[in-house]
C-alpha cells in the first residue's frame, strides 16, 4: 500500500474497527462494561495502539515515529492539571446549584477502608486524593496510553497533514466519541440517563476536549502530554469527582462524562485552545508549502524543525 496520509488514515480506521470489534461484541453481549473483570475494557483501550502499531508494519514505516520523545516539562504539567480544572468548575457549579449532593457515604467509606484510627474523616478522604491523583496515575497512564498511542499518537498527525487544526480536532473527536458509542446505547457504559442523551453530552465532552489533546499533541511534538491527559481526565471525573457527588434526583443529568456540566466545560476549553492554534506547527496547506520547500531544497534547516514540530520525531 503507497503511504499518503489518505491510505493511513483510511487503513488505520479500518484496523482499529476490526480489532474493537472483538471487545464491542464480547461487552455488549454480556450488557456489562465490567465483564471478565473489566479486562475487555483494557483489551479495548488498547486496541487503537495495536491499530496503529500494524498500521505502521504495513505501511513500512517504524513504529518510532509516532512521538515517543519526552516532551517540555510543561506540556506535561498542563496535561495533568487541565481535567482537573474543568471537571472541578463542573463539578463546583452542581454543588453550587444544589443539583447534586456532598456524598458524605463516600467520605466516611474512605475513612474505614483506610482504618487509621484517631484521624478524622476529612483526613483520610485527603490521604485518598493525594495517594489517588500520585500512585493512582500509574496504572491509569497505562490504560490510557493504550488508546492514546493510536488516536494522538497516529491519526492526529495524519489528519493534520490533511486539513486545518479546526477541522482534525473535530474529525478526531467525532471518531473518537463514535468509537464509543456501540457500549453507551447497547451495553451499562453510561449514568442511568436516557442512552441519546448521555450519548449527546458525551460526544459533546469528547469532541470538545479534542481540541485540547490535540493542541497538546501538535504543540508539543509528543504523544505523553495526551496520554497523560486523558489519564488525568478518567482519575479526576471517575475517581474523585464522581464518587464525591450524591445524587438527589436529577444529579446524574448534569454530572459523569453523560452530565451537562462537565460537557458544557469541556466546550468552554476547547474555545480557549482553539484561539491557540496559531501557536501550532504548520499543519494543513501551511504544511503542503513547507513540504515543497523540502522539495527543492532551498531551506532544509527550517523544513527539518517544521516536520519535527508536528511530527515529533
Amino acid at each position: 500500500m503507497r503511504d499518503t496520509p489518505k491510505n493511513a488514515t483510511y487503513l488505520y480506521l479500518l484496523l482499529t474497527l476490526a480489532f474493537s470489534a472483538v471487545f464491542w461484541a464480547l461487552i455488549i453481549w454480556s450488557g456489562h462494561l465490567d465483564m471478565g473483570f473489566g479486562l475487555m475494557v483494557v483489551g479495548l483501550m488498547w486496541c487503537p495502539a495495536l491499530a496503529a502499531v500494524v498500521s505502521c508494519r504495513l505501511l513500512g514505516r517504524s513504529v518510532r515515529s509516532m512521538a515517543w520523545r519526552w516532551p517540555n516539562n510543561k506540556y506535561m504539567v498542563a496535561a495533568y492539571f487541565v481535567p482537573l480544572a474543568y471537571a472541578a468548575i463542573a463539578y463546583s457549579a452542581v454543588w453550587g446549584s444544589r443539583l447534586g449532593g456532598w456524598n458524605a457515604g463516600f467520605v466516611s467509606l474512605v475513612a474505614q477502608r483506610f482504618g487509621l484510627r484517631g484521624m478524622p474523616a476529612w483526613g483520610s478522604l485527603a490521604l485518598y486524593i493525594f495517594f489517588l491523583a500520585t500512585a493512582g496515575m500509574i496504572p491509569s497512564l497505562a490504560h490510557a496510553l493504550g488508546e492514546e498511542i493510536g488516536w494522538r499518537g497516529f491519526l492526529v498527525p495524519e489528519l493534520a497533514r490533511q486539513m486545518s487544526f479546526t477541522k482534525l480536532s473535530l474529525l478526531s473527536g467525532v471518531i473518537w466519541a463514535a468509537w464509543h458509542s456501540p457500549l453507551l446505547l447497547f451495553a451499562d457504559y453510561n449514568s442511568g440517563t436516557n442512552r441519546w442523551y448521555a450519548l449527546g453530552c458525551f460526544s459533546v465532552m469528547v469532541v470538545s476536549i479534542s481540541f485540547v489533546f490535540a493542541w497538546m499533541r501538535l504543540k508539543s511534538g509528543s504523544l505523553w502530554p495526551a496520554a497523560l491527559l486523558h489519564a488525568s481526565h478518567n482519575l479526576f471525573v471517575q475517581g474523585i469527582f464522581d464518587n464525591l457527588m450524591r445524587n438527589t434526583g436529577r444529579t446524574p443529568w448534569f454530572t459523569t462524562e453523560f452530565g451537562a456540566a462537565l460537557a458544557l466545560t469541556c466546550a468552554a476549553f476547547a474555545a480557549y485552545f482553539w484561539t491557540r492554534r496559531r501557536e501550532l506547527p504548520a499543519v494543513g496547506e501551511n504544511a503542503s508549502a513547507h513540504a515543497a520547500v523540502v522539495a527543492s531544497g532551498s531551506s532544509p534547516a527550517a523544513a527539518t524543525n517544521s516536520r519535527a514540530g508536528l511530527l515529533g520525531i
